[in-house]
């Protein structure tokens, strides 16, 4: 069943290539889009289960045999990611055609929106099962080009702006990325991953050190991590709701996944865990900060979203399989939660003219269906039992208290804070723009139920109402949240295998040289 691996890149990419053929039929395009994520999430489900059943699954692209060709491994982790992401690329895909059939394609015109989205689709897919250092450089270009693409639409001054800042800070990245490509070729003759993961033990220690932190620095700008995600605030809100919603539910979460890959494949030995500890810390307290400081949804919600990246480079700093198998954990309920509560941030916008906090008001009373839509996940994101944001955290800290040591203990306390923080920012949010008497400018509605006022006009200057097909995979993913709360256990046992296999390293390499690594 080896056949099915490259099928979660090869299948976004013949779509990308379909819907742009079909630029001039808007029904086609939405069909092949929804078919393409519809394949891919059957193809990942099945490659789940296979990697559970009957372990990493890897095949040889082009016939080439590794190290000379390029390799693509689907393992627990590999695939459990896939399943998740494209879950969540296949909701904001419903949710995008949905505001486009209400806006008339304004924000996302079809021929550009579609085939692009599916490129970046194949981008996350490519960087998940990659086993060479090189394509999973390839991936995260895909990735720049389509998201630059994604979050310039409409070209308006802000988002070029925006788009800008994002194409520029990315650019740095791939830079020193490629950089740190050269240098391990250069050291080792190869960039398989899992032939690097025995000639890295061969090279001298300070030579290590170098490569290996300057792969940290360009994944961590591509996740965020403090002091390099500065540019994240400013660039995710000019962008489209379901755009904005796709990039914080997975762009970032890549740069973890490669964090994840490198460290626990190629530098086992720990030597800059406590280099780590700190950032997490520190990624952790500043972005909450922030999150408490901003007064717009969006950019709150962007400040947690960097915020709540610390809990997951927590977990790969302890180097533990608590740890890590708590960092997957929180990786999976957070990718569901944050793409939730952009998609519920969208619908707000819609709703109520605006995402500035201080014009909102009365949204419990007068949009209860979409209350409920934000509080659900937003409880989640807070981690109040029993959502899975709770059993994610409390894995972690739980990880970390095992470790010992005051370092690991700081980030504990850290995080302990960073969540009630997080409540706190996010009860703001509720009392402001849901709680409180509706603002002078907020559309309202009469005793017939057509609204008035500000908002988005229809054709008789009355407020349109929100459209059943954003509202739709909204729910969808908030009743996905919710899923993982119920799955938990079994969710935590193969986070825990995957940690396993992750920290033991032999069953990737073995399965990529069944006779062991030249």
């Amino acid at each position: 069943m080896t056949w099915l691996v490259p099928l979660p890149v090869v299948i976004p990419l013949l779509g990308a290539a379909l819907t742009l053929m079909m630029a001039r039929r808007p029904v086609v395009q939405r069909t092949v889009s929804l078919t393409a994520l519809t394949a891919t999430l059957a193809v990942a489900s099945m490659l789940l289960w296979l990697t559970v059943t009957d372990g990493p699954q890897v095949v040889a692209v082009g016939g080439w045999p590794p190290p000379l060709g390029i390799v693509l491994i689907a393992d627990k982790l590999a695939a459990l990611m896939l399943v998740v992401s494209t879950a969540v690329t296949l909701c904001v895909l419903v949710y995008s055609i949905g505001q486009g059939a209400a806006d008339g394609d304004q924000e996302t015109p079809l021929s550009v929106y579609h085939p692009t989205y599916l490129a970046l689709t194949a981008g996350v897919t490519n960087a998940f099962l990659s086993g060479d250092l090189f394509n999973l450089y390839v991936g995260f270009e895909i990735l720049l080009v389509a998201s630059y693409v994604l979050l310039t639409l409409g070209s308006t001054e802000n988002r070029i702006r925006a788009g800008t800042t994002y194409v520029v800070v990315s650019l740095l990245s791939s830079v020193i990325f490629l950089s740190a490509l050269g240098l391990v070729y250069a050291a080792t003759g190869t960039l398989n991953m899992a032939q690097l993961a025995g000639r890295f033990d061969a090279l001298p220690d300070n030579l290590r050190l170098l490569l290996q932190g300057m792969l940290l620095l360009a994944f961590g700008i591509k996740a965020a991590v403090f002091p390099l995600g500065a540019w994240l605030p400013d660039s995710y809100p000019t962008a489209p709701a379901p755009v904005t919603a796709v990039f914080a539910g997975l762009l970032t979460k890549v740069g973890v996944y490669a964090v994840i890959r490198t460290e626990t494949l190629l530098f086992p030995d720990g030597r800059i865990g406590d280099v780590l500890l700190v950032v997490s810390l520190l990624t952790m307290v500043v972005g909450i900060l922030g999150a408490v400081a901003q007064s717009d949804l969006k950019r709150l919600l962007s400040f947690t979203l960097i915020s709540h990246i610390g809990y997951m480079l927590f977990g790969v700093a302890l180097a533990t399989e608590a740890g890590l198998s708590g960092a997957i954990f929180y990786i999976a309920h957070h990718i569901t939660i944050q793409t939730t509560l952009f998609l519920a941030a969208g619908l707000v916008e819609r709703r109520g003219g605006s995402t500035a906090l201080d014009r909102l008001g009365g949204l419990g009373r007068l949009a209860p269906v979409l209350a409920v839509l934000f509080f659900i996940p937003a409880l989640n994101l807070a981690g109040i039992p029993p959502f899975s944001g709770f059993l994610g955290k409390l894995g972690l800290l739980q990880a970390g208290v095992d470790a010992s040591g005051p370092l690991a203990w700081a980030v504990v306390a850290g995080g302990v804070v960073t969540s009630l923080l997080t409540l706190y920012a996010i009860g703001r949010v509720w009392n402001l723009a849901f709680w409180r008497t509706p603002h002078p400018d907020m559309p309202v509605a009469d005793s017939a139920g057509n609204r008035s006022g500000v908002g988005t006009p229809d054709t008789e200057g009355s407020a349109v109402l929100l459209p059943r097909m954003m509202l739709a995979p909204t729910f969808a993913l908030v009743a996905f949240g919710i899923a993982l709360t119920i799955v938990a256990g079994p969710l935590f046992e193969l986070t825990s295998e995957a940690a396993g296999d992750l920290l033991e390293r032999t069953p990737y390499i073995e399965a990529v040289f069944p006779g062991g690594a030249p």
